[in-house]
């Protein structure tokens, strides 16, 4: 019916004919994505000898629940499947290639561990699956250059962390006599290596004695008792939830009263220090991120009140004050974030794209000054933390936010 119309009018013509959704934004969806729905991956110990950590997990998935009751991210809801993984390595791998190559999940997210999202680095990085906001803490994560699809959690590196720790030991007691308790995986080659880097030349004279554990000893007594025999008034435990309460607990016991420091991963109230003795447990020093819901300073603060709401409905069975529950509720919220920013380009590459474009996210959960932000360059979400002294009930801030 357009034969005779000038070739202008013939496209004005055409143009005006077709519906309106030809010329909207075209939808262009990747693996494990569709108009009501985007899978998830990830690897949690859910049994074994770290499986308190598995509250992470537990908490990012009640997080969802909620979300997606909600109508989920743009209409979509976010399905994110979560397999045990025993802290195994093998299993991890096992298990990552599962929801890789059978579930086609868009990505993998705050899978937990250093060595076991080690031994899927390569892995999913070779085959360009993102690899985001990962439950670890190491230096090794954050190398764009090699390694651009796996970005590590949102809090401050293992590395900087034992860096704050030997600053305030050298501004507190400078003539400290160090003992470290530390397991056989990198987390704790990171926290040392940072925590010997700010003693320098000092390292060697002030820190008396070193022991190991491995995650399947059934107590480490041995090795508290050798560490107090060397004349040491100060801990650094670097262990789980489970060997540190042991820790903790064998400390106080045996009559020894360093200066204890934890660190943050091993600072529940509810996984580590409840079992070790809340009068036992007094003094400890730890460092944090986050709001502590236990805190009475934050009882009238609109992001605790929404938390607990929260936990209370969605999450009714997990320790409402436990660190990794708040952390799980923030990084849920930081994933529907960029999945927001993604709108309907649901793909791998502009998830990565989104995720590395972050600046000064401030997430309700953290603590005032401590922002996330990420770029192509910088695969550090956060570079900062609070430290925290534990006085029978609560973790109490003190001290100013402290960095790189």
């Amino acid at each position: 019916m357009f034969r005779n119309l000038p070739v202008g009018l013939l496209f004005l013509a055409v143009f005006l004919t077709q519906p309106l959704e030809v010329f909207a934004q075209a939808k262009n969806y990747g693996p494990g994505v569709s108009d009501n729905e985007i899978k998830l991956g990830q690897t949690m110990p859910y049994s074994g000898p770290v499986s308190a950590l598995s509250a992470l997990g537990k908490a990012e998935l009640a997080y969802f629940d909620m979300l997606n009751a909600s109508g989920g991210v743009k209409g979509r809801k976010i399905k994110l499947i979560s397999l045990d993984d025993g802290y195994n390595p093998a299993k991890t791998v096992e298990q990552t290639r599962a929801l890789v190559e059978n579930e086609n999940v868009l990505a993998l997210f705050s899978s937990l561990g250093g060595a076991t999202n080690g031994a899927i680095h390569k892995y999913v990085n070779d085959k360009k699956i993102p690899h985001l906001f990962i439950a670890s803490n190491l230096m090794r994560w954050a190398d764009p250059e090699h390694f651009p699809w796996t970005i590590q959690s949102i809090r401050a590196p293992f590395y900087l962390e034992g860096q704050v720790y030997a600053r305030y030991i050298l501004r507190v007691h400078p003539k400290a006599k160090i003992a470290i308790l530390y397991f056989h995986e990198d987390t704790a080659k990171d926290y040392l290596a940072g925590f010997k880097s700010v003693l320098g030349d000092k390292a060697a004279s002030m820190i008396v004695s070193e022991a190991t554990h491995d995650f399947n000893d059934p107590t480490v007594d041995s090795q508290i008792v050798t560490l107090k025999a060397s004349g040491a008034d100060t801990l650094l435990t670097l262990a789980g939830p489970k060997h540190a309460a042991m820790a903790i607990r064998k400390v106080y016991d045996i009559g020894w009263r360093p200066l204890q420091i934890v660190p943050f991963f091993a600072s529940s109230i509810g996984a580590v220090l409840k079992p070790a003795g809340l009068e036992k447990s007094i003094g400890l020093i730890s460092s944090a991120v986050a709001k502590d819901p236990s805190d009475a300073q934050w009882r009238d603060d609109p992001a605790v009140k929404d938390y607990l709401a929260w936990a209370r409905t969605w999450y009714p069975n997990g320790d409402l004050m436990a660190w990794d529950n708040v952390v799980g509720y923030s990084k849920g919220q930081l994933m529907a974030e960029v999945l927001r920013r993604c709108d309907d380009d649901l793909t791998r590459e502009n998830l990565l794209r989104q995720a590395t474009h972050i600046k000064h996210l401030q997430l309700p959960m953290m603590l005032p000054g401590i922002t996330i932000d990420l770029s192509p360059s910088d695969y550090l979400p956060i570079e900062q933390v609070q430290l925290i002294r534990f006085d029978g009930k609560q973790w109490v801030r003190f001290g100013e936010i402290e960095g790189r």
